[in-house]
């Protein structure tokens, strides 16, 4: 038996830590949400998660990360529910403001609180491949096809950075684990490998992209070439750290050093798109994509 559920039903959770425009798009969402609510300043993935289903009223809630600005029309949409995926977590796509990709990085979600409550992922990993630095390996956990906001990682240099590092290290990984050199163009999913890819060339029109594409080949170049920790990608007071460090160097010349390491030891075909070739790529990559319903999966 299907059920029918309106998603201006469900509580909405804005889930906000230390990104620079939390206030602003708080304000946004309030005016778009009306009746969202927000959990602002837990520490670690896997608290934050569990004190967003703590604030919600209803069993089943959306959850807005926040540097995301959802598309108004999501909220008229229904979600149909059956045997099948009514304990499910869906998380749709979100359009990626440096580098126009669309996937599920920093996209919507809707969580059930038997879910929340139940994992153990991230700082509360048992140290487990499939839960060290991700969510997504549960297979009640539905990765969908549409996509229904934006994501704004890129506000200050060390935001572009750090959200370019830590997608260089986890599009490395099979299913969270790390492969060896040797391993690596086979074991890597293939979608992850052409968004790694992307993420590495990228995005030199956006104010802040180069740092975005510094950390990217950062992120993969210390995880498959140095013996940095990887799991520490869920760490952002480690990765404040390494900022210290990094966030000084010219992002150009990073870029430019790290270019044939990884061409070389990966095989990874990247190049730094220029500005008016970085516009053209998201334009038409973009142009290409349709929604299809909001309970379709990738």
């Amino acid at each position: 038996m299907t059920q029918i559920v309106d998603v201006a039903d469900l509580d909405c959770i804005y889930l906000t830590y230390d990104e620079p425009q939390k206030e602003e798009f708080w304000i946004k969402i309030q005016n778009m949400v009306p009746w969202a609510k927000r959990v602002d300043g837990v520490k670690g993935s896997d608290a934050a998660h569990k004190a967003a289903a703590d604030a919600s009223d209803t069993d089943r809630f959306v959850l807005i990360d926040g540097d995301n600005l959802p598309d108004p029309d999501f909220f008229n949409l229904q979600l149909h529910l059956d045997s099948t995926n009514d304990d499910c977590v869906f998380r749709w796509r979100a359009r990626n403001s440096i580098n126009g990709l669309m996937y599920g990085n920093g996209g919507m979600s809707c969580w059930t609180k038997e879910f929340v409550y139940g994992m153990k992922t991230h700082e509360a990993s048992d140290g487990s491949d499939d839960t060290a630095v991700e969510f997504c390996f549960d297979p009640n956990y539905w990765a969908m096809h549409d996509c229904y906001s934006t994501t704004y990682p890129d506000a200050t240099p060390y935001q572009a950075w750090r959200a370019g590092y830590r997608e260089g290290v986890k599009m490395c990984l099979d299913r969270g684990a790390k492969p060896t050199i040797e391993e690596f163009s086979r074991r890597v999913q293939g979608r992850n490998y052409d968004n790694l890819c992307i993420w590495q060339s990228v995005g030199a029109d956006n104010p802040n992209g180069l740092w975005a594409i510094y950390g990217a080949r950062l992120g993969t170049f210390m995880t498959m070439c140095e013996k940095w920790e990887y799991r520490d990608v869920q760490d952002f007071d480690r990765l404040k750290k390494l900022w210290e460090t990094f966030g000084k160097l010219d992002p150009v010349t990073e870029i430019n050093k790290l270019t044939k390491p990884l061409q070389n030891r990966l095989g990874l075909p990247i190049t730094l798109l220029a500005d008016d070739s970085s516009q053209f790529f998201k334009h038409h990559y973009r142009a290409v994509f349709r929604n299809r319903g909001p309970m379709i999966r990738e």
